[in-house]
Parts: structure tokens; C-alpha cells; sequence
């Protein structure tokens, strides 16, 4: 299974392509994955990269907790799959981000790719060099989540 681990920084050029990381391209194609989708993330202001075997996983996850005879649950699964476009990465590695997903990362040029497990993440690289918790919020969140799972086992 693909795991990405990794903070790289890159530039989209004027037309809004950017190179995928090197290391990101080598884990793609030992995969056998030529096919990205892209979409913008659900809860932060930022883009994600799934690979396309990894997108369809998670499209069907959802299909499968949601109810498709209920009106709001399909609208559920409408919006997140509406948003969602297929990326083939050009023979140089650089996938075009389009300007609307541009905008609803606040992109400028400057992106920081973080590798989020099966995922890639795209953030303007100003929000992500600043950190996503402090450390104190970091460390007690930490505490709190694996003592609950400790405590579960």
C-alpha cells in the first residue's frame, strides 16, 4: 500500500502547473498509478492528491455509509464527488491545478506538498509553514487521543 511521508516545497509557474515531488513520483509510479484525482480537502483550506485506486476507495466508502434513497445523504456524496477532477502528471511530472482550486487554497505560487499518509496534500506554502497546532495543543491532543484508544483496547 502506497504511504507518502514527506514536506516539499514547489512553485506553480503563470499557467498554475507544479511539479509533482520527486520522491512523490517515484512512490506513483512503483504503484502503478498514472491517475490522480484532486480535490480540495473537507475540513482545511488546502488540496488533496489521492491516487486514483486510493480515490476510488474512498468514493466507495462513502457510497457505502451513505443512503442514496435519502435526499440529503446524496447530496452528501454530489458535492463531494462534484468537486473532485481527474490529474494525468505530464512527461515532466507537473499536473495543471485549476485556478478555481487555486483560489479555494489561496494558492498565490509558492505550495508546500505534505505527504498525508495515502494522500498528498497541496497548501499555500504561507498557511503551512506556520504550525497547524502548538506544541502544547499538539502534545495534549496526542495524550488524549491515544490514552482513549488505549483505554478502548
Amino acid at each position: 500500500m502506497i504511504r507518502f511521508l514527506g514536506n516539499i516545497e514547489a512553485k506553480t509557474d503563470n499557467k498554475g502547473r507544479v511539479f509533482i515531488p520527486a520522491t512523490f513520483r517515484k512512490q506513483l509510479l512503483e504503484a502503478s498509478e498514472e491517475r490522480l484525482v484532486l480535490r480540495k480537502d473537507v475540513f482545511q483550506r488546502c488540496l488533496v492528491l489521492y491516487p486514483e485506486s486510493v480515490w476510488f476507495e474512498t468514493q466507495n466508502q462513502l457510497r457505502q455509509r451513505l443512503n442514496k434513497w435519502s435526499a440529503r445523504e446524496q447530496a452528501i456524496f454530489r458535492q463531494f464527488v462534484s468537486d473532485a477532477e481527474i490529474m494525468v502528471p505530464d512527461g515532466n511530472g507537473r499536473i495543471l491545478l485549476p485556478k478555481r482550486y487555486l483560489q479555494m487554497a489561496d494558492i498565490k505560487s509558492e505550495v508546500r506538498f505534505i505527504g498525508m499518509d495515502n494522500t498528498i496534500e497541496i497548501w499555500a506554502k504561507e498557511v503551512a509553514d506556520q504550525p497547524f497546532m502548538s506544541p502544547e495543543e499538539f502534545g495534549a491532543a496526542l495524550e488524549e487521543a491515544l490514552c482513549d484508544s488505549k483505554n478502548a483496547d
